[in-house]
């Protein structure tokens, strides 16, 4: 990575962290926007490389154990050179902000925190909430089910199914803990922000990404973005930034049916293609998966034996304060893409609800009452209401992102290749850099 790195006058590290099926070279143009942006006596650079590849499958308490090791080598490196760091922020992508919201406990666990002054910590397209999709009925449970178990540990963290370190809940539960010192490493950072694709993200959507309870966005129609001034079509105001269009009539117009019917038209040969070959990417997927996840098994096993250049004991100190790639990434995507969103209203019957405990029940039953009819509240899972409410006390700038010119906005948010395609991410890496990243 050519931006790796700088001067022993820098005092300010800056680290990032890529996502799922990711390697350093996809945080290429936010290493290369912060380096014009900031020079090498002012700003070091540090492109984590340590959970390139399939290494993301491992879980994100190791990746984040790596991540945190990379800093503190990074920190004894630079300090044994004859510099002094006294700074710190942290960028994660996708998975990487997980990661790096795990990284950050391990770092307050580890009092590295109070040697530095934590100040940005932002995240492009991360699914804080996990990713289980928010519906109801059968399709609920074969994508949480199929998906959460095609990714190995990670996989089963992402849809929440996992049990970490005994607790009874899953590691996104934790990280979310008011009590954790995830959370209180969090909250020593000058400025967290996050940015989120409003539209066309196959991997992680608005909700995840946003850490919200509903989807403006997912009737375009009805709704007029207000974009932020000086980052035009691309970037919404946060204070504001969508107008509810007044319905015109209860019926459609014949211009509205015939776009309708264009669009339904336009999108036949990407239905036909789709049912063509999506069984043969879907067996590859599979199997993948099962090749990955044993690779990744046999992986976990030396990183707990410590036989992985990981003294692990060092990480695993009490968390509480009080003590085929591409291929295989399109099938899963396009998979993921096919869900739809489910809505909590207050006319639903409880008892669709399953069997859940009395508190989870509450917690559905006062995000019913909640719910407004013109954004209704998503039917997500109670542990990701409390996320939500937790991470939220935080305070966080929320920043939308709608890409138009791309169908794949997950990549081009970060400009994660370097192809005019994803121009549009420039002005979000313009942003970030100009407005948001404090020196």
């Amino acid at each position: 990575m050519e931006y790796n790195g700088g001067s022993l006058a820098a005092d300010h590290l800056c680290v990032l962290v890529h996502g799922l099926w990711g390697n350093p070279n996809h945080m290429k143009s936010i290493a290369k926007a912060l380096r014009d942006a900031y020079s090498e006596d002012k700003l070091y650079l540090l492109v984590a490389k340590r959970n390139s590849g399939s290494f993301t499958y491992d879980g994100i308490e190791r990746g984040g154990e790596r991540v945190c090791l990379e800093i503190e080598e990074e920190l004894e490196n630079i300090r044994n050179k004859g510099g002094k760091i006294t700074k710190l922020s942290i960028v994660g992508y996708s998975l990487g902000g997980l990661v790096a919201r795990y990284a950050v406990g391990l770092l307050e666990m580890r009092g590295v925190l109070r040697e530095v002054e934590p100040v940005n910590f932002t995240t492009f397209a991360s699914p804080h909430l996990g990713v289980r999709t928010p519906l109801r009925g059968w399709h609920n449970h074969l994508w949480n089910v199929l998906g959460a178990r095609t990714l190995s540990m990670s996989g089963r963290q992402l849809f929440t199914i996992d049990d970490f370190r005994d607790t009874g809940r899953p590691l996104l539960a934790i990280l979310a803990d008011p009590e954790s010192v995830f959370m209180s490493g969090l909250r020593r950072f000058k400025r967290r922000t996050l940015y989120a694709n409003v539209v066309n993200d196959r991997s992680a959507v608005y909700y995840t990404t946003c850490i919200a309870k509903t989807d403006p966005y997912a009737d375009k129609s009805r709704i007029k973005p207000n974009y932020l001034k000086g980052y035009e079509d691309v970037i919404l105001d946060p204070s504001n930034p969508v107008s509810v269009l007044t319905p015109k009539g209860s019926g459609k117009t014949f211009a509205e049916i015939t776009t309708s019917s264009m669009s339904y038209l336009r999108n036949a040969p990407l239905v036909l293609a789709l049912a063509i070959f999506i069984p043969f990417g879907v067996a590859a997927f599979l199997l993948n998966s099962v090749v990955q996840t044993f690779r990744s098994s046999r992986r976990i096993q030396l990183h707990e034996s410590g036989l992985a250049g990981i003294q692990v004991e060092n990480y695993r100190l009490p968390i509480w304060i009080k003590d085929i790639r591409g291929t295989v990434e399109d099938v899963y995507e396009n998979l993921n893409t096919w869900q739809g969103e489910s809505y909590l209203r207050a006319s639903d019957d409880e008892s669709d609800d399953g069997n859940l405990n009395k508190s989870d029940t509450q917690i559905l039953a006062l995000e019913r009452k909640k719910s407004h009819p013109q954004f209704p509240t998503l039917a997500l899972a109670p542990c990701q209401f409390t996320m939500i409410e937790e991470l939220d006390k935080l305070g966080w700038r929320k920043y939308p992102v709608w890409i138009h010119n791309v169908g794949h906005s997950h990549a081009a948010i970060i400009v994660r290749s370097d192809t005019p395609r994803f121009k549009e991410g420039l002005v979000v890496l313009r942003h970030f850099v100009n407005e948001e990243f404090l020196i």
